[in-house]
């Protein structure tokens, strides 16, 4: 198996050297390897989409196009996988939405607290246009849109004790996505933010180095942290989702038949993903409490209330203020 540096190594070596296909794309009488990279590991809705683009993209060009998955982080953070993306190192990488918001400004308008109300809110935005704003957003720095996929509602868990009031978050350590919002809106409720990577919070919760976190319950189940911190408190501050990108490289070395297959098997790849988001969330959420998780609501008024100094402050960007009104428009 080629390891992570290796990988590196050579697609990036590649991509220097061929402005239009790096290592990852084999090119043999017209036939694409492409491959793919999801830091989830390889039962989670997001890598069983991608995987189902592979199959569809296969199966519609009589395997002239494929799709090699590198799940569970293999090839590094999410961060790393958007640079080898940009570059052409990688084809595909599906990143939470968060780890784009630098780079890529409008996708901060999806990430601000208490934006979306629900998942079914979220979905309506993401399919009346504001996900086509966002997507397009991408074209300028070397990559492309192809889908927007849930995230769920990101929720806080810890363990010291249930949630109910931001200040109940004062003073722990809580792990969060390397992002300006969410250190931002962390310090807002009290606590001490801490960015990490999502591979690094097992072990910093079993050290004690943090106190929890935030994210998913499915994320909470697929990565165990349930074994470790014990109380989930529903706060949902965040439906943030995530982003399917492809390298602009990849696509402009795609016969043009082949181009079109793939932004259109993607884009049908929402409601595969949703599907077996719903079920496999329902799933988590029964696994972890029977686990004997403690579970318990929040005062979301409160931590709203706490956040709006951040959302202000954002709304102050035209472009991101735009959004929100259509975001909440839809609500």
């Amino acid at each position: 198996m080629m390891n992570r540096r290796r990988f590196l190594a050579a697609g990036v070596g590649a991509a220097a050297a061929m402005p239009l296909a790096g290592s990852h794309v084999l090119a043999d009488e017209g036939r694409h390897v492409l491959t793919a990279t999801d830091v989830h590991v390889k039962d989670y809705p997001t890598v069983e989409a991608v995987r189902w683009i592979g199959e569809t993209m296969a199966r519609e060009t009589g395997g002239r196009v494929t799709l090699r998955q590198y799940h569970s982080g293999q090839l590094g953070r999410e961060s790393e996988a958007i640079d080898m993306a940009r570059f052409g190192a990688i084809d595909m990488t599906r990143v939470y939405a968060g780890a784009l918001n630098n780079a890529f400004p409008l996708t901060q308008a999806l990430c601000l607290p208490y934006v979306f109300d629900s998942v079914p809110h979220m979905r309506r935005a993401m399919d009346e246009g504001v996900g086509k704003a966002v997507l397009e957003g991408f074209a300028k720095r070397g990559l492309v849109g192809l889908a927007i996929y849930d995230s769920g509602a990101r929720c806080f868990y810890n363990t010291q004790h249930a949630i109910r009031v931001p200040a109940d978050l004062h003073g722990l350590k809580v792990r969060v996505p390397v992002s300006d919002i969410f250190i931002r809106m962390l310090r807002l409720f009290g606590a001490n933010p801490t960015p990490l990577s999502l591979g690094e919070v097992f072990s910093g919760l079993e050290t004690r180095m943090i106190d929890g976190a935030e994210n998913n319950i499915r994320s909470f189940h697929s990565s165990r942290h349930f074994e470790a911190a014990r109380y989930w408190s529903q706060t949902n501050h965040s439906y943030a989702p995530d982003v399917l990108l492809v390298s602009q490289r990849t696509l402009d070395g795609l016969q043009p038949r082949d181009r079109e297959l793939l932004v259109e098997t993607a884009r049908q790849s929402v409601g595969v993903m949703r599907s077996l988001w719903d079920a496999s969330e329902a799933k988590a959420r029964e696994a972890v409490f029977a686990a004997g998780v403690e579970h318990n609501e929040a005062d979301l008024a409160a931590f709203a209330r706490a956040s709006q100094p951040l959302l202000s402050e954002y709304r102050k960007d035209p472009a991101i203020d735009a959004l929100y009104r259509r975001i909440r428009d839809l609500a």
